[in-house]
């Protein structure tokens, strides 16, 4: 088996950004999900009449939008891509709000960064929205699930 290498790591072992600029343009997609956990409290106000500070799941919603298109001012070596569209699912179960993000672009690169960080500021924004509630509310778990297009083509998580 070849041994695999940091592609975000020159010859001399320095944090570099990849050059794209030979990769073909192809449609990408991404998937991420996550989930915040809250109180019995909190999950009765998001299925309810709604939490003091008001639309928590609205707001949730925006930010990871706005997230995952401000990935690259986030995570340092992110090229910056033409995002063509993002999708932000919200789901409130019985333990808290699961939090499922799909960004689309056709581009050089993917955007699994993209939809971790969409579902990372959903997330956190989720908790601003519900602190003066519940403090202990805390991201139980962020997670790639599929992505599709580029050189390594269709993954999912568990296959």
């Amino acid at each position: 088996m070849a041994e695999k290498s940091f592609t975000h790591l020159n010859e001399r072992g320095d944090a570099h950004m990849v050059d794209v600029t030979a990769k073909e343009v192809t449609v990408r997609s991404a998937t991420a999900r996550g989930r915040v956990l809250v109180s019995d409290e909190v999950v009765g106000l998001l299925r309810g009449v709604g939490m003091p500070k008001g639309d928590a799941l609205a707001v949730a919603r925006i930010a990871g939008i706005q997230g995952a298109k401000r990935t690259p001012d986030l995570i340092p070596l992110c090229h910056p891509l033409a995002i063509h569209a993002v999708e932000v699912e919200l789901v409130v179960v019985d333990t808290g709000v699961d939090i499922t993000v799909t960004v689309r672009t056709a581009d050089r690169t993917g955007v699994e960064m993209e939809a971790l960080t969409g579902v990372s500021v959903a997330a956190l924004a989720l908790i601003d929205m519900v602190k003066g509630v519940d403090r202990m509310a805390s991201i139980a778990s962020v997670e790639l699930l599929e992505k599709q297009g580029g050189r390594s083509g269709h993954w999912v998580r568990g296959q």
